[in-house]
């Protein structure tokens, strides 16, 4: 049947379906009642087929056909700066595509009602937008732009693509290019703007460090603490007095020494560690933040609402008041304070084969950095082993038991992505002078072992206590990621065992032995990274995937997490014989919901530091354009190559940029291949580029390949 004929025979079929009268019916009743032979039952068969496709008819388990019901959902709506938008449908593995013609007047972050659209073959599934159900977005970070008698907002988010209307004497007297925060007064309708009033004026888009502060303000990260708040940590904040010392476990002259950042001023772990036996005992000594953090004070429903210290370039922006976390709250030495304290005893394997939980008073011996325990264990520097003559021996055997704790949690399997982070220098006016990889060295490392040591015991021993608690989970990775994983590695020779429905950690670990130092380690170590799931807060202890851990929560960090704040009390509570019925019926309807809300606020704290740090990178390259760095093909896409520098920072090269031939993408091996030369692009591949743009409201770096590159 020709294509004409086809359309014709579906309108007139589709009509009767459409007929209540008659249907459902089945294909020979249709036949019947349209007077078509048997001879022509084939073609009828096709043009119902074509109408089921196309979501105009539906077919029972019976074969009775009628006019297909329309589908309508609830989502939430996320727009694209190019005009499109997706609908996210809670519990559904797809998002449905809404193409520019059927968004409306829906605004970025709305919860939506959608209705399916028919499908279309070979494409994902779309949908129309036909009512919104409430506004997410009330307040929106910009650019003010002036008019004689009105001015716009342009707005920060890329995905909130309409400029917002500022009617005259609602721009609290903004001038061009000051960065503003809007609310928004009216969403608009179809050709015709959404509209505001300026209710804050956070400086000139060029002022040192309003760029950072507009995309605090865009996240909608409290930045200031209310006074009540600021008020009762003056008054909590006393020195340590007898009263407080009453009562706990005085290990004041036990030697213990903090180990973090030369620039930390919120200390809340340190470690004392001696021979025990043939084994050792190690002590993980927590500020005991609980004791002046009152669970539902201003204090704590403030924490709460923070759920996390965020840490930029520029600034910390704190859970807790400066009085607190780098006070009366930090480990700072020489000085009394309270702590929380889990000592436990170790055997010769590094296996924990005894522990105790105390509340405990603590006083420093001394203040030690990254840099200091590393001059004095690899460097041997003896300057520095001179000045800490008296720690040296305990720093010795911090290495040797961090190492045994180290060897055995790889062998169960515990993945370790040894990632570099990125160090931004800033000069005194807020711009990022240089860019550089921050190595993990020998003290972050026994830091890092001693506080999951720490982790692991705290949340194993409150797991057989049966009591509600806060545990740090992580998910078996995603069976179908584990697939495309499995199959993208196998053009490199390698191989992942097991199904990928029950994929073992150890699996994954001996894959990142089995890359290191090779050309593909950086770019398959980060693919690994991306194929599993988010660790996220629970109150179910169903374990940790990426640590191969039975039990874990996190205990060791009060004043910058909520969770570990929380947790503290519920700890506190069983040690002083004040757990009962009441309280487990209290932590019971409480639990899950801070579960669920830190979540959701570490995952915001992790946005704001990407996007920061996206932003410092693009504006230190801004002052390199024209100029060519070495770098590898980190991600290859349909659209080109990602090339990432020795200093962490990656940018895009277009392939409409790629002279000297026509690129295909080979999807199955991640590459571009030129299809006249044969020139082949892939990931590791070492490549010259030359920065080539910088859009710092995009948070974009275009390259381009060098010129010898491109021959």
């Amino acid at each position: 049947m020709n294509e004409k004929k086809l359309e014709e025979r579906k309108k007139m079929i589709y009509g009767l379906l459409c007929d209540e009268l008659y249907v459902p019916m089945r294909t020979k009743e249709i036949a019947m009642l349209l007077d078509i032979p048997k001879s022509k039952r084939q073609d009828l068969q096709e043009v119902l087929d074509a109408l089921v496709e196309e979501g105009k008819a539906q077919v029972s388990k019976k074969g009775k056909y009628q006019k297909a019901e329309k589908v309508v959902k609830e989502g939430a709506f996320i727009s694209h700066a190019k005009g499109f938008g997706f609908v996210c449908v809670e519990d559904e593995g797809e998002d449905y595509y809404i193409p520019e013609e059927y968004v409306g007047n829906a605004f970025h972050g709305d919860q939506v009602r959608i209705e399916l659209l028919p499908p279309s073959k070979g494409k994902r599934r779309e949908a129309k937008i036909i009512e919104v159900l409430s506004h997410d977005i009330s307040t929106v970070v910009g650019t003010y732009e002036k008019s004689k008698n009105y001015g716009f907002v342009i707005s920060d988010n890329a995905r909130i693509t309409q400029d917002i209307f500022i009617p005259q004497g609602k721009d609290m007297h903004a001038v061009d290019g000051h960065k503003v925060v809007c609310q928004i007064t009216s969403y608009g309708k179809k050709n015709r703007n959404p509209e505001g009033v300026i209710t804050e004026i956070l400086g000139h888009r060029n002022d040192p460090g309003v760029d950072i502060m507009s995309i605090v303000r865009g996240f909608d990260l409290p930045t200031e603490f209310p006074e009540k708040v600021l008020n009762q940590a003056t008054r909590v904040a006393n020195e340590v007095s007898e009263a407080d010392r009453a009562g706990r476990l005085d290990l004041r002259g036990v030697t213990m020494v903090t180990i973090d950042g030369e620039d930390a001023k919120d200390l809340d772990d340190a470690i004392s560690i001696c021979h025990k036996g043939d084994g050792y005992e190690l002590g993980v000594h927590i500020a005991d933040v609980s004791n002046y953090v009152q669970e539902r004070s201003a204090l704590d429903e403030e924490a709460k609402k923070r759920g996390t210290s965020v840490y930029l370039v520029d600034r910390v922006i704190p859970m807790l008041p400066h009085t607190l976390s780098n006070g009366i709250c930090s480990l700072n030495a020489g000085e009394d304070r309270l702590a929380l304290s889990c000592i436990m005893t170790l055997d010769a394997k590094g296996n924990v084969i005894d522990h105790t939980i105390a509340e405990t008073v603590v006083n420093i011996d001394a203040r030690m950095s990254y840099t200091s325990v590393k001059k004095i264990l690899v460097d041997k520097d003896p300057a520095e082993c001179k000045k800490y003559q008296d720690l040296v021996p305990m720093f010795a055997l911090m290495e040797e038991l961090s190492g045994l704790i180290r060897k055995k949690r790889m062998q169960r399997g515990s993945i370790d992505f040894d990632f570099p982070e990125t160090k931004i220098v800033l000069d005194a006016q807020g711009h990022a002078v240089d860019v550089m990889p921050y190595e993990r060295n020998v003290a972050t490392k026994i830091i890092e072992d001693f506080m999951l040591i720490a982790n692991e015991t705290v949340a194993e021993h409150f797991y057989w206590q049966e009591i509600p608690f806060l545990y740090r989970t992580h998910a078996t990775p995603d069976g179908e990621k584990i697939r495309k994983l499995a199959t993208f590695i196998g053009n490199f020779g390698y191989t992942i065992k097991g199904g990928a429905d029950e994929v073992h950690p150890k699996e994954l670990q001996k894959l990142l032995g089995k890359i290191q130092g090779t050309p593909e380690e950086d770019f398959i170590s980060r693919l690994t990274l991306r194929s599993m799931q988010q660790a996220k807060y629970t109150v179910e202890c169903t374990g940790h995937f990426g640590l191969a851990a039975d039990y874990y929560c996190h205990f060791t960090s009060p004043i910058r997490r909520y969770p570990d704040l929380q947790i503290h009390r519920i700890i506190k509570e069983t040690l002083r014989g004040r757990y009962n019925e009441t309280r487990r019926e209290h932590y019971e309807s409480l639990l899950p919901v801070i579960a669920t809300e830190t979540s959701r606020l570490e995952r915001r704290a992790d946005e704001v530091e990407r996007e920061v740090d996206k932003l410092k990178k693009v504006e230190y390259m801004s002052r390199h354009i024209g100029e060519t760095f070495e770098g590898i093909v980190s991600s290859v896409t349909g659209w080109g190559l990602y090339v990432e520098l020795p200093n962490t920072i990656e940018g895009l090269v277009h392939i409409s940029t790629i002279r000297g031939d026509y690129y295909q993408f080979v999807e199955e091996t991640y590459e571009l291949v030129g299809e006249r030369t044969n020139r082949h692009y892939k990931l590791g591949q070492r490549v010259k580029v030359v920065v080539d743009d910088c859009d710092t409201m995009a948070r974009t770096i275009d390259f381009v390949l060098a010129e010898d590159e491109d021959e």
